[in-house]
């Protein structure tokens, strides 16, 4: 289940279905879910424009992502991220998304719908947890239109629940997830064939990637060969994930994607990703009803993948 891009990588206008508009005929939308499903099977990523969230929400994610990884060490690894849980700090080199590399050479902070106060840096920033929880709501809504436009397209014939399959994101048994991402300045000195991102594909039904105005992404062409992702200014980049190719039968591609070490290795990156996911106990079989892949609970196959990233 390997994907790659075929070419270029569509801009499409979402405005029809964006956060703000709420007046799309059946026809724009059938439309739209035509052009996202045609990027979505051969590149497997697509560029959304108008998609309604507001530029200004994505700039003060990214300002409070920044101050959160400027912290003091000492003070991140008060937040760690558990290994029974997938909320918290992720360190440098603690995760290798190829297996086949050393440890990446970025942190994050993995953001679910986690209560307990002490698993935000309140003390050190009270205006985090509003922040990026207020962007994780606008994150799970865009989602959702999204899906719904990829079931039209697919005319799966029940839309509504294959839609609802995502029902509990964000306040239940799903592990959907905000990724705030760092990559800070390369280190004098590198372990053999490491790289800031190891190759690998998403894991679940779609990403949504914010970046900032830093490039570096890139992603891999049907001949094995891998081209930059531009930064679209005010797009977002969505890219199918493995359980959705699964639960397609290799319709939707879920396409390989790196991130390499910059020229400049004084030069530090940002981005922000949210990973959908189907709810924990939503059995995934093959929608065209061909059984080429085994049924298998959303959240066995994410235990799955997780154990072989840390």
């Amino acid at each position: 289940m390997e994907g790659s891009v075929e070419g270029p990588i569509p801009v499409v206008d979402f405005l029809p279905y964006s956060l703000v508009n709420h007046c799309a005929d059946d026809d724009q939308l059938s439309a739209l879910a035509k052009q996202l499903i045609h990027a979505f099977s051969t590149t497997g990523f697509v560029y959304l424009w108008h998609h309604g969230i507001p530029p200004a929400q994505i700039n003060q994610v990214f300002q409070i992502a920044e101050k959160f990884f400027t912290l003091p060490k000492d003070s991140k690894n008060k937040y760690a991220r558990p290994k029974d849980n997938n909320h918290g700090w992720v360190s440098m080199e603690r995760e290798s998304l190829n297996p086949d590399r050393p440890g990446d050479l970025k942190e994050a902070f993995n953001v679910m719908q986690v209560e307990k106060p002490e698993a935000w840096p309140m003390e050190e920033l009270p205006e985090f947890r509003n922040v990026v929880l207020d962007f994780y709501d606008k994150c799970r809504k865009l989602s959702l239109h999204i899906l719904e436009l990829v079931a039209r397209g697919l005319k799966v014939k029940d839309v509504k629940g294959f839609v609802n399959a995502h029902k509990s994101m964000g306040k239940g048994a799903n592990e959907t997830a905000l990724r705030l991402l760092h990559y800070p300045p390369v280190p004098g000195e590198t372990k053999p064939d490491q790289i800031r991102c190891g190759e690998h594909s998403d894991y679940g039904s779609i990403t949504l990637l914010f970046q900032n105005k830093v490039p570096g992404l890139e992603v891999r062409t049907r001949r094995g060969s891998y081209v930059q992702a531009p930064i679209v200014e005010n797009a977002v980049l969505v890219n199918i994930g493995d359980l959705m190719q699964r639960w397609t039968s290799d319709r939707l591609v879920s396409t390989k994607h790196r991130v390499l070490l910059p020229v400049d290795r004084e030069q530090m990156r940002q981005s922000v990703a949210f990973f959908v996911h189907p709810d924990d106990d939503c059995l995934i079989s093959c929608l065209d009803g061909s059984n080429k892949y085994e049924p298998i609970t959303a959240k066995a196959y994410l235990e799955q993948r997780f154990a072989a990233t840390y």
